[in-house]
Parts: C-alpha cells; structure tokens; sequence
C-alpha cells in the first residue's frame, strides 16, 4: 500500500509540474499564431500594393523564408502544447488507476 501511495504522489507532482509548462507552452503558441499572422498580414499587404495578382500572392506568401520560419514556429509551439496536454491525460489516467488500487487494497479486494 505504501508503494502505490509513494506511486500516486509521483503522479500528482508530475502532474502539477505538467500543468506550470503547459501555461508557458500555451503562452508561447499564442505569441508565435501572433507572430505568424502578423507577419503573413504585412506580407500580402506589402505584395498587394506592388500589384502582385491575389490569386498567387497566398503561394508566395507561404514561399516566403521569414513566413515559413514563422510559421514553422508556431507549429512547433502547437506540437510542444498538445504533447504535453497529452502527457497530462495520461498522467490522469495513471492516477486514477492507483487510486484504485489503493481503494481495492483498503476493501481487501
């Protein structure tokens, strides 16, 4: 009974550890969308005024090193926040499976 104890405090450190990261991470996905659209919005104005025709100037912008950059970015942000949503799903998952183990000891099951 001990070791699961010790088990479920693991999993609750964990995962209040996962849940100050994921703040910063969900902080950083919004600063780099910011950034990304931003950037892509003074792109087509910029290619607009030189009269590039619409119909390409999405294709360019996305050709565009900086905007790719960017972009490449805020993708990264996006992948580091859901890996660590999920981390926290399954840190979930694992407590509860202690909890009831722990319960299924304490009824002498």
């Amino acid at each position: 009974m001990q070791d699961l104890q010790i088990e479920l405090n693991k999993y609750r450190s964990d995962l209040n550890k996962a849940i100050t990261i994921i703040r910063e991470r969900g902080k950083s996905r919004a600063i780099a969308e910011r950034d990304y659209r931003v950037e892509l919005a003074k792109e087509i104005l910029r290619l607009r005024a030189e009269g590039v025709p619409v119909t390409i100037i999405s294709d360019l912008c996305r050709g565009n090193e900086k905007i790719a950059d960017l972009k490449l970015d805020r993708d990264i942000a996006e992948t580091l926040y859901e890996s660590n949503m999920q981390f926290i799903y399954s840190t979930k998952l694992n407590i509860d499976i202690v909890m009831k183990q722990i319960e299924a000891e304490r009824k002498g099951e």
